[in-house]
């Protein structure tokens, strides 16, 4: 069996730290869903998933690097896939831009376009 590398997961809440401190999100949804909602943070790179294996190398290896998408699943596939091409200080964020919406954090567009995907898995302020 060869190894393997887990990916590292973190919370918007974690997310929202890890860009104050000058991380980079790099937004693997599509052109046309980027449109309708995006990420309101100072240090964004968008790279759809269907583009990702031939423009990965745009993505620094020197800075820590958070991937995003709608619900967190796209995310962790290009996280994958860079921990398995070098890359060391890159995390998946959970739950995506749904939690990050539903947490009330900084976005731009029509949020209603993700609060109606709501699982209902977060209703307590407990959650992250």
């Amino acid at each position: 069996m060869e190894n393997q590398t887990l990916v590292k997961e973190i919370c918007p809440t974690t997310t929202q730290t890890w860009v104050k401190d000058g991380a980079l999100l790099v937004d693997v949804r599509e052109v046309d869903e980027v449109a309708q909602l995006s990420y309101d943070v100072p240090n964004l790179l968008h790279i759809p998933l269907i583009n990702f294996e031939e423009r990965f190398s745009e993505i620094p290896k020197d800075k820590p690097v958070v991937m995003v998408c709608k619900s967190g699943g796209r995310s962790l596939r290009a996280t994958g896939f860079l921990v398995n091409h070098g890359y060391e200080n890159v995390v998946n964020m959970q739950h995506g831009i749904i939690r990050w919406v539903q947490k009330g954090f900084p976005t731009k567009g029509d949020t209603t376009t993700v609060l109606g995907n709501d699982d209902g898995c977060c209703s307590s302020s407990s959650c992250c």
